[in-house]
């Protein structure tokens, strides 16, 4: 699901999605609801931006969008 949102919502990058999370957490203006899940997406966005610098893919890339 969040690599899907990144693609569709956050035009491809994490930083933005990374940044409502953290927004909504510190009851900031944010975007878009995720989940109640907050601390787990971001520790699960930071894993993927991870894997994605390691292997130099980009996760959208595999994800079925239509």
């Amino acid at each position: 699901m969040l690599v899907v949102l990144k693609a569709k919502i956050y035009d491809g990058s994490w930083e933005p999605m990374l940044d409502d999370l953290r927004n909504r957490m510190a009851g900031k203006p944010y975007i878009f609801k995720l989940v109640n899940r907050i601390k787990d997406d971001i520790e699960r966005i930071e894993q993927m931006k991870k894997f994605e610098a390691e292997h130099s893919i980009d996760l959208v890339d595999y994800v079925d969008l239509e």
